[in-house]
């Protein structure tokens, strides 16, 4: 049937090569839909139903396929770039070196794996340079060692039989760090969705969400300052938000310039320590609930949608000068953060304010506050990202003692440019900010591609190769060169640095550089969580793995 369909369409190579790929989702995704014992390989049955196509003798254009397969891969990082910039800086601070340290360490354990298979199975060098970016999943080293060869003129053959071992250490690649994760959630009886909300409440301990407390002024030193001349208030990161002056039944609006005394009845917010700092200042805590009883003053939580204060400071766009309006908080996805002077907008961003009705609504034109904007998609800012990501990965960079300058490739440049973009949030009038429902339908699409593409490439006569002689003892040695380092950093990090799955999920992935392995791991824990850890250790390992290829390929056949 699918020979008569090829026959068919023998002179609409468009309509062919869609067709092909239009299958491969289709078996692929029912593929995903299977669970065993509650678990499914998820978008990378894709993978391997592009694979039994193409081993069928259903082949597409090694160009076309070039093509589709990078432009996948850049949806696919780019949009996880964008999501993960906003938090990524303070990620990579907290676990960031350890987890580099542990990536760096798969890496060489990698390569002296390829080197001790390439001599106990008595593999051709070239080939085991080959096994080494096929079973660690990472094309830009595969690309780097044949530019070596290349232009040092070891061998002239070599660059087309590592292009061979890769395509078929690649598939088993990717089972091996899908097989590695299986296992060390076998071995340590890892139940995801606890590993979910532990590390939930761990981010929540180190990020409180900020409280509101009642204060009584009792000090006479601060009797007359203005709020923002209060000692310590700014260190503390407290806004106080409603005031009742002794004698008084009215209820106010505390902006920075509003002058306090004794008898005063304040509300702030902050943190625990930070309020607790600010009573010692002012005297003591009142069990009155100013909001409740505020009649004028009161509280609605506004969205920014205009791109003008999209990257400004709090204290630069001056609410509280301009309208007499406080902002107490600032709820960015999950994460509520107290509102200090100089916290950074970013579009989407909810702001909980107080004030009168009148300024609340002069406050909320200048935000936005367009909740259908959240829902519309500006694809210039995406393209105009991607095209800077593309440059950002064809930059070479000479390290001494390499023939060949290093690149990051398409796929390194993209992702790091668009976590820079997530985190910067705007650049001029471009905004960079995608809906949900859109991230995840990019990052979907992205990938569906990317591993369509692989298959597509890699199957044609892929059944052959893998069951001769010499195409078992290569399944086998990328077998070894992908999971033992693996299964050795995951024990490790479990048992000694007591890393949560989730986490290491995303950094195992990540230290493969392999995109199909974090859509299974963030599949198996029901979250995107595991791209935290991936980005983090991404860039450095892509370098790593361009050097180390470059060594092998040097190293083994000079």
């Amino acid at each position: 049937m699918l020979s008569a369909l090829r026959d068919s369409l023998a002179g609409n190579t468009v309509a062919y090569t869609i067709l092909l790929y239009a299958l491969a989702a289709v078996v692929g995704l029912a593929i995903a839909t299977i669970k065993i014992r509650g678990i499914s390989i998820g978008v990378t049955g894709v993978l391997f139903a592009a694979i039994l196509l193409a081993s069928m003798d259903l082949q597409v254009d090694h160009s076309v396929i070039e093509f589709v397969r990078e432009f996948g891969l850049v949806l696919f990082v780019f949009t996880i770039g964008l999501q993960l910039g906003p938090g990524f800086f303070a990620s990579l601070r907290s676990d960031g070196l350890r987890m580099n340290i542990v990536a760096t360490g798969i890496v060489a354990a990698g390569a002296v794996a390829t080197v001790l298979t390439g001599w106990l199975f008595g593999i051709d060098p070239a080939a085991a340079v080959g096994l080494f970016s096929g079973a660690t999943t990472n094309t830009p080293s595969l690309g780097a060692a044949q530019e070596t060869l290349v232009a040092s003129g070891i061998v002239e053959r070599a660059p087309d039989v590592i292009a061979v071992s890769y395509a078929i250490a690649y598939p088993f690649g990717i089972f091996g760090i899908i097989l590695t994760l299986l296992l060390l959630r076998r071995i340590f009886k890892v139940d995801p969705v606890a590993e979910m909300k532990a590390l939930d409440q761990t981010k929540a301990t180190a990020s409180p969400a900020p409280i509101r407390r009642g204060f009584v002024v009792e000090n006479p030193n601060v009797s007359g300052l203005s709020i923002s001349a209060i000692p310590g208030i700014r260190e503390s990161g407290v806004v106080v938000s409603r005031i009742r002056h002794a004698g008084s039944d009215d209820i106010l609006t505390a902006v920075a310039a509003t002058t306090i005394g004794v008898g005063d009845t304040l509300v702030a917010v902050g943190s625990s320590e930070g309020l607790e700092k600010l009573r010692v200042v002012l005297g003591r805590h009142s069990d009155e609930d100013l909001k409740r009883a505020a009649d004028a003053v009161t509280t609605r939580r506004v969205v920014v949608t205009n791109p003008r204060v999209v990257g400004e400071s709090l204290s630069s766009i001056g609410l509280p000068v301009r309208y007499g309006v406080v902002v107490t908080r600032v709820i960015r996805g999950d994460l509520e953060m107290v509102a200090s002077a100089g916290r950074v907008l970013k579009f989407g961003d909810m702001l909980q304010l107080v004030g009168d009705d009148v300024a609340l609504d002069e406050a909320s034109a200048t935000l936005g506050n367009e909740v259908k904007d959240l829902e519309e998609t500006n694809f210039l800012p995406v393209f105009a990202g991607i095209a800077v990501g593309v440059i950002a990965g064809a930059i070479p960079f000479a390290i001494p003692g390499f023939a060949a300058p290093l690149r990051l490739g398409i796929a390194g440049g993209a992702l790091i440019v668009a976590i820079l973009l997530g985190r910067l949030g705007k650049v001029g009038p471009l905004v960079f900010y995608l809906p949900d429902s859109v991230s995840v339908a990019l990052k979907e699409f992205g990938m569906l591609l990317f591993l369509a593409s692989i298959g597509l490439k890699s199957g044609h006569g892929f059944f052959e190769a893998a069951f001769s002689p010499a195409g078992a003892i290569w399944i086998g040695a990328a077998t070894l060169i992908s999971i033992v380092p693996l299964v050795v950093a995951g024990v490790v990090c479990r048992v000694v640095l007591e890393l949560n799955f989730v986490q290491l999920s995303g950094l195992l992935a990540g230290s493969m550089t392999d995109p199909p392995a974090l859509a299974f791991a963030s599949n198996v824990v029901g979250s995107d969580a595991p791209a935290v850890a991936y980005a983090a250790v991404y860039p450095l390992t892509m370098l790593l793995r361009i050097v180390a290829a470059q060594a092998l390929a040097i190293g083994l056949m000079s």
